[in-house]
């Protein structure tokens, strides 16, 4: 039997793929409030690297808009537009989980109910802050981390609000066509409600989920989630009154006080 050996692995990272990505960061993390921009002469002096090599990664870095060359001086590079994008980001993303926690916190004290506040990933809502309380007994608990599908009640709430409708439509275009069309039929009424109905899923769990504004869009759901006997789909105006006025107050606090219709149109 003929052995070949060196070949690299599907799959493998190479040591100059690692090394690329830590000059990326170790460039980055120049910037900051006392060091706004900076010349590649500057970051080579301080990174202790070669001055050629470095532009390289500068050049680089601007290609894919993570730098750019400020209009003063050309030779000078600030944070580019993607990473000024990727930070705010990160930052709406902190402060959505921070401003609606104790609002969760009250939720599920007040109901027994465990509340679930969600962001939107790449294809779909993310679990992303869990409160619950293990003092009322019986609780549903939910994964941080989990992607959720685009039936459950948090995703639609995000596909009837979200300001870019194509992704919300080619979503929807990956559902078996039955599926499809009764999705399409929940979202509109997401729209006339400002919230779902409560949605039980095959598993015996009953949903209903709220969208969070910013001042610009929809950035977060939160949902009350519960077995069909502690939130019958039937008899549960209460908990959607609650959940709803929840939501309205961390979307005031995120600076988003327009109506649905308004971040909708």
């Amino acid at each position: 039997m003929t052995m070949v050996s060196g070949a690299p692995e599907v799959g493998a990272t190479s040591n100059g793929e690692i090394q690329a990505v830590s000059r990326t960061a170790q460039i980055l993390t120049l910037f900051g409030p006392e060091t706004p921009e900076i010349t590649v002469a500057e970051a080579a002096e301080r990174l202790g690297l070669n001055r050629t090599t470095l532009h390289r990664y500068f050049q680089s870095l601007e290609a894919a808009g993570l730098l750019e060359r400020t209009e003063e001086r050309n030779s000078v590079f600030a944070p580019g537009r993607l990473l000024l994008q990727l930070g705010a980001f990160a930052i709406g993303r902190r402060k959505v989980i921070q401003l609606a926690t104790p609002h969760m916190r009250d939720l599920t004290r007040t109901t027994g109910l465990t509340v679930v506040l969600s962001l939107w990933g790449p294809s779909g809502p993310v679990v992303s802050h869990v409160e619950d309380d293990e003092s009322h007994g019986t609780i549903v608990t939910v994964r941080v981390g989990s992607q959720l599908p685009l039936n459950t009640a948090q995703a639609l709430v995000f596909l009837a609000f979200l300001p870019d409708q194509l992704t919300a439509d080619r979503l929807l275009g990956t559902l078996p066509a039955d599926q499809r069309m009764h999705v399409r039929e929940q979202i509109a009424g997401i729209r006339e409600r400002g919230l779902t109905e409560p949605i039980l899923n095959a598993r015996g769990i009953s949903v209903i989920a709220a969208p969070v504004f910013d001042k610009s869009a929809i950035c977060a759901t939160l949902a009350f989630v519960g077995t069909a006997h502690l939130l019958p789909p039937d008899r549960s105006a209460r908990e959607s009154t609650l959940l709803a006025e929840a939501a309205a107050r961390v979307t005031a606090e995120m600076g988003g006080g327009a109506t649905q219709e308004e971040h909708h149109g």
